[in-house]
């Protein structure tokens, strides 16, 4: 389905003068690549996102699956990665049907320049209504704060530059995997939305975890990805609390090590016996 190409690496190394704790000294550091992506389908660019250059086979039928272009995997016929002066190409083909029905949809999103989100087509392209979440699956309170709380030492690229997001699934029966990074939180969970499809994963099985506030867009994709749980270091906004009620999805925001917040559909999540006995 991929064409395998050599791609510029993810993190590169520069020099550095660190001054700490009052001492200046030369030294060098690993950082994270930031590059140009464009996204094409069918020989089209649709969009041109900024990201690290790793997984972009993920990234490529992620942000395809979770921007609603297809809405199953087996729509996209191939992915190529066409590296260029000024970035990369993910070079998506689609099926004769899937390509013909974006080439209707970007004709109805055309409007005048300088029109910015161009009219209405484009704010309820911006406000979707995201896929309902159904699953029944519950999942113990501990059980989803010990997740988070693992997911650090798996962040092997923030591990070394301190400046990456990361997405991952967990699924009680065999934990965390896979793990995806990116300089760019939405990047990071498209490139899990393709892993998670590329590897058969059940998503309706299992919990999304972020490292990064939780917005509309983010459990839109989360939505069209079909996990029923997202878990988040950071705080949700508000119109990322409505959409997840209306989406069947259980938001669980500002996790520490003490715990989090539980905001939409709390009948996912099983607590221990004395927490139901102190909240009473």
């Amino acid at each position: 389905m991929t064409q395998a190409v050599a791609v510029r690496p993810a993190l590169t190394r520069h020099d550095e003068i660190a001054w700490r704790r009052g001492q200046a000294a030369s030294t060098s550091r690993l950082v994270a690549e930031e590059t140009a992506v464009a996204l094409s389908y069918n020989g089209s660019t649709h969009a041109v996102m900024m990201a690290t250059p790793a997984d972009l086979e993920d990234f490529g039928v992620g942000f395809t699956l979770t921007e609603g272009i297809v809405r199953h995997a087996e729509d996209i016929e191939s992915v190529e990665l066409i590296p260029d002066d000024l970035g990369l190409e993910v070079r998506i083909w689609l099926s004769g049907d899937r390509a013909a029905a974006l080439t209707a949809r970007r004709r109805a999103l055309s409007g005048p320049v300088g029109c910015g989100l161009c009219g209405i087509e484009s704010l309820e392209q911006a406000r979707r209504p995201a896929p309902l979440v159904t699953s029944r699956m519950t999942f113990g309170a501990e059980d989803l704060l010990a997740a988070m709380q693992s997911l650090a030492p798996l962040q092997t690229m923030n591990l070394k530059t301190k400046s990456m997001h990361a997405a991952a699934f967990w699924q009680p029966s065999s934990g965390i995997g896979p793990v995806r990074e990116d300089v760019g939180r939405h990047n990071a969970l498209d490139k899990l939305a393709g892993a998670i499809v590329g590897s058969g994963l059940p998503a309706a099985e299992g919990a999304v975890l972020l490292t990064s506030r939780v917005s509309v867009e983010m459990v839109q994709k989360v939505a069209m990805i079909g996990a029923p749980i997202i878990i988040a270091v950071s705080a949700p906004t508000t119109l990322a609390i409505r959409t997840a009620e209306e989406a069947g999805i259980t938001l669980l925001a500002i996790a520490r090590e003490d715990g989090f917040g539980v905001f939409t559909h709390p009948h996912r999540v099983i607590w221990p016996a004395d927490a139901l006995q102190r909240a009473s």
